[in-house]
Parts: structure tokens; C-alpha cells; sequence
């Protein structure tokens, strides 16, 4: 998507080590005419699949969830990292490191809203090793849902995160996909 290129190429900053700063307008901040756009795409790319639920992580996908959940018409579910009270005892729960935190995280939905004649998109902001959106499958996959296929915004391509779920079966649509962040560039595969 053209418009999401443009914007990281502005305003996207390369903090080297693979991390992409996108924090003016995704992650901190966050543009509603940009990521109304790109909801608008994702939900055009999910929309004969006939997802029934979009699921993410909490925080950072939110909003790209959200925006493609109204598009497609459908509720929002997000995976917590924190249990709240109000939460029942029994959740669907995993772990899945984090690349730019440095750990482990928990992940957890409750069973009150993912079930298992659920069809799940899961859109998050980026696909980088897979392994937070491995977490989320996992978590459909508990709840009994059939996870129909993966969105996001930016995938960094040269991180494996792609083949590590097509393998997985997974129908995989990104937005923005970044073959290197060398040099202090941002280089598309487009």
C-alpha cells in the first residue's frame, strides 16, 4: 500500500538492530486517516473469507484491529497481557517472547468471547518473527476457532515471520513489506 510506504519512509524511523520506530503514527500517536485507510485494504483482503471475529494483541494492534473489525462489520477481541479482575479464572492463555521488549509475555482471551464457531482474522501492526501472532493462533486454536488468515500494516520480511506461518497454513496479507533495514535504510519488497 502505497500511502503506508510513503508515511514510513517520512516519518518511520530505522533505529537499526531490525527495530522500525513508527511511533508518530502507528504505535504512540496514531494517524485515523492512515489506519482508516489501511483497514479499509485489509478488510477488502478478508472480506470473502467471511471472518466472524478479529483478534490482536493488546496494545499496538488495537487500532489497526479495531478500524478493520468496523470495516468488516464484526467484533474486536484482543488478547490481554494482563489479567484483570474481571476476567473469569479459566482464560485461554500463552506466552510468546517479544522483540522489543527482550521477554516473554503472556497473552490471554477469555473463553466468553472466542469460541470455537468463530471465523478469526488476526491483524496486528507488525509481523516480524511471527512468534506474537503464533501466540494468537495458539489461542484460537484453544478456544476451538478456525483462524482464516493473518493481516498487518508492516512486515519485516527479513525476519521469517511469513514462512513461519504459511507453513503453519495461515493465508498471510501485509500492507508494507520490508525486505531490509541495513544501512540505516528502509528498503520495500515492492
Amino acid at each position: 500500500m502505497k500511502a503506508l510506504q510513503q508515511r514510513i519512509l517520512a516519518d518511520g524511523h530505522n533505529l537499526g538492530h531490525g527495530i522500525l520506530k513508527v511511533d508518530s503514527f502507528i504505535n504512540h500517536q496514531v494517524d485515523p486517516m492512515l489506519m482508516h485507510d489501511c483497514a479499509q485494504e485489509l478488510a477488502r483482503r478478508f472480506q470473502a473469507d467471511r471472518p466472524t471475529k478479529v483478534l490482536t494483541a493488546e496494545i499496538s494492534g488495537i487500532a489497526p484491529a479495531l478500524l478493520t473489525a468496523l470495516e468488516l462489520k464484526v467484533p474486536v477481541v484482543y488478547a490481554r497481557k494482563h489479567k484483570p479482575i474481571t476476567m473469569p479464572d479459566t482464560v485461554f492463555l500463552t506466552t510468546a517472547p517479544s522483540h522489543t521488549k527482550g521477554n516473554y509475555v503472556d497473552l490471554m482471551v477469555s473463553p466468553e468471547y472466542l469460541g470455537a464457531s468463530e471465523r478469526v482474522v488476526i491483524i496486528d501492526d507488525f509481523l516480524a518473527s511471527g512468534q506474537t501472532i503464533l501466540g494468537l493462533i495458539r489461542l484460537a486454536q484453544a478456544a476451538g476457532a478456525h483462524v482464516i488468515g493473518v493481516g498487518t500494516l508492516i512486515e519485516k520480511s527479513f525476519e521469517g515471520g511469513r514462512e513461519l506461518l504459511e507453513a503453519a497454513g495461515m493465508k498471510v496479507e501485509s500492507l508494507a513489506r520490508i525486505t531490509s533495514l541495513a544501512d540505516d535504510r528502509i528498503i520495500f519488497a515492492d
